[in-house]
């Protein structure tokens, strides 16, 4: 669902989404931006491809590997250590069990691009 935001630019009011607003992309989006650049592609083929690449970087990370796409970025997995965390409600210490996370580095050309 999208929640329409009231904009006030240069005296006139736009209702955008927050989408349009902040300029980020589903995967949705994506196969729809995919298909649009080239149509010579199925969308059922495209939404395989990109369904099978974020399929492998998930099963790379889970087996505990680094994914490095050139120019692009690097995912990779972060250990985090057991620890002692206090509730916001109750104040009582909370033992939080060791879990891992992914994270993204961008690479030098994404960084060099983005920067302009």
């Amino acid at each position: 669902m999208v929640i329409p935001i009231r904009v006030l630019c240069s005296g006139v009011l736009l209702v955008v989404s927050r989408r349009q607003l902040w300029g980020f992309m589903t995967k949705s989006e994506l196969i729809e931006k995919i298909i649009l650049a080239h149509p010579e592609i199925s969308p059922a083929k495209v939404e395989e491809m990109v369904n099978g690449v974020f399929g492998s970087i998930k099963s790379a990370l889970a087996a505990g590997n680094r994914v490095e796409i050139r120019g692009f970025g690097s995912f990779f997995v972060r250990e985090r250590s057991a620890r002692m965390a206090r509730n916001p409600r109750t104040g009582d210490k909370v033992e939080v069990g060791e879990k891992a996370l992914p994270f993204f580095r961008p690479g030098k050309a994404m960084r060099e691009s983005v920067n302009g």
